[in-house]
């Protein structure tokens, strides 16, 4: 069971690009499809952690309006952060997952149980994730990456009625047919992968892609 999801900034909850106004601050573009996930994440139960190697007032506001768990800035060696932190907190690797993008994430994403990254992280990362995200970093990689972990867990649809009872101003309703199909596919996959490699993993990872691609163009052509 995941207690802890740590989280990227840059590249992942953010498309890495790096923007200022005329006065020199420093601007981010979050997406709000990840903002739903974190409260996803939360209220099923799971905290949440943003770790990242620079400082932005931005990052500040965005956790504090998604009341995210723990915000830690300027972390410029991620695996010693973590493992004091999850040592400090009686977390064991299997309690955590981690969500990156980029070479400085990998030495943490050792640490961790599960790992995920956005579809566009760098080479080593793809290759030592365990779950690909169809979207982009900024672009909903973080929501897909909360998706997974609670499909795996079997509370996802738990997780949504709990969303539903905080109130959210998000409109789950709109999703929950395509969660349907998504747990009806996503346990034909389990089952195929059980014992296999990683290699088969990611690729059965893929091959759902597709099909999920497919069955949303034809969800959208009956609206």
């Amino acid at each position: 069971m995941i207690r802890l999801l740590v989280l990227d900034v840059d590249g992942t909850m953010t498309d890495g690009g790096v923007y200022y106004d005329s006065t020199g601050n420093e601007l981010k573009k979050f997406a709000i499809k990840d903002g739903a996930g974190i409260v996803l994440a939360r209220a099923a139960g799971m905290q949440v952690m943003i770790c990242t190697g620079r400082e932005c007032e931005a990052v500040r506001r965005r956790a504090q309006d998604l009341h995210i768990d723990y915000l830690f800035q300027n972390v410029h060696d991620k695996a010693a952060f973590l493992s004091r932190f999850m040592a400090e907190h009686s977390l064991t690797k299997q309690d955590v997952a981690y969500c990156g993008d980029d070479l400085n994430d990998l030495t943490a994403m050792a640490l961790c149980g599960f790992v995920a990254c956005p579809a566009d992280a760098a080479g080593p990362v793809l290759g030592r994730a365990d779950f690909i995200c169809r979207a982009k970093g900024g672009e909903g990689a973080v929501r897909g990456t909360v998706e997974e972990i609670l499909l795996l867990t079997h509370t996802f649809l738990t997780g949504c009625e709990d969303v539903r009872r905080m109130d959210t101003t998000e409109k789950v309703e709109q999703f929950e047919s395509f969660l349907q199909e998504q747990v009806k596919y996503r346990m034909i996959l389990l089952r195929r992968i059980s014992g296999g490699s990683a290699e088969e993993y990611r690729e059965l990872n893929r091959v759902y892609a597709r099909e999920m691609e497919m069955l949303e163009k034809k969800e959208g052509e009956n609206h």
